[in-house]
């Protein structure tokens, strides 16, 4: 597990720059119903991000954290992975998720993400719309994977996960570089203890040969899961890697057809 049941986002919340936001229940392409989490900027910037929760699936963290980014004009999206055999309700803090997550699959898992990005991928007005994925842990491995959807993401921004070795059927990040077609920031804890630098470097060096625009930047001493409200100790990275964040959304947005 990325964080503990009570672990929050490390942003401080901005009075009065989110609206609309509540969970609302999708519908898969194999008409499965999963629910999600949807948080609506009051001053758009024509970027939308799909965030990818860790093993949890949609924990309060993520709807938080959906509502921060909204608050900096950014629509967001949080959808949850246990639909299909945890059904639609709110769980409560000792829900069993890893009873769960071996019963996921890529093809669902996919099929889920291409789901939330169309309902991502248009304003109220019908405007285009620059589409982002975030992750953590596991979200991270899989936001790391929606570059290979052919969904025509303007960025990727995966938090410590994991982009070598096998995970059920889920493609190993490293391994479908090639397919790859947007832009990447890699953000990586320095002392995570199962990431280890040899296995970020490789991802690195993997998305350079495929020619993807990418940064990688590892925080020095910040475990796996830093960013958290609870790890005080490691807030000038959550702090960083937040900015970076931002700016990668910023820079990336600016494309014909998306208001800046």
């Amino acid at each position: 597990m990325c964080f503990d049941d009570d672990s929050r986002p490390p942003i401080a919340p901005i009075a009065g720059g989110a609206v609309d936001a509540a969970r609302v229940t999708l519908t898969s392409e194999d008409g499965a119903n999963f629910s999600a989490f949807r948080a609506r900027a009051a001053q758009p910037t024509g970027a939308s991000i799909l965030i990818l929760p860790d093993a949890r699936g949609l924990h309060a963290y993520f709807e938080e954290l959906a509502a921060r980014f909204a608050e900096q004009g950014i629509d967001a999206l949080a959808i949850d992975y246990f639909g299909r055999t945890a059904g639609l309700v709110p769980r409560p803090s000792d829900f069993d998720f890893m009873a769960h997550v071996p019963q996921t699959r890529w093809p669902t898992l996919a099929a889920d993400m291409r789901t939330g990005l169309t309902g991502l991928g248009a304003a109220g007005d019908g405007t285009a719309r620059a589409l982002f994925t975030t992750g953590f842990c596991m979200g991270g491995r899989l936001a790391f994977l929606s570059g290979t959807l052919g969904l025509g993401l303007a960025g990727i921004i995966g938090f410590y996960g994991p982009p070598v070795g096998p995970s059920r059927d889920t493609p190993a990040p490293i391994d479908v570089v090639e397919q790859m077609e947007s832009p990447v920031l890699a953000l990586w804890g320095g002392a995570d203890q199962g990431i280890r630098p040899e296995m970020t470097r490789a991802f690195d060096a993997a998305l350079g040969l495929a020619g993807i625009e990418h940064r990688s930047i590892t925080y020095p001493g910040a475990p796996h899961s830093f960013f958290d409200r609870k790890a005080a100790d490691f807030g000038e990275a959550s702090a960083a890697a937040w900015a970076e964040t931002l700016a990668f959304i910023r820079a990336h947005s600016l494309k014909p057809g998306v208001s800046a």
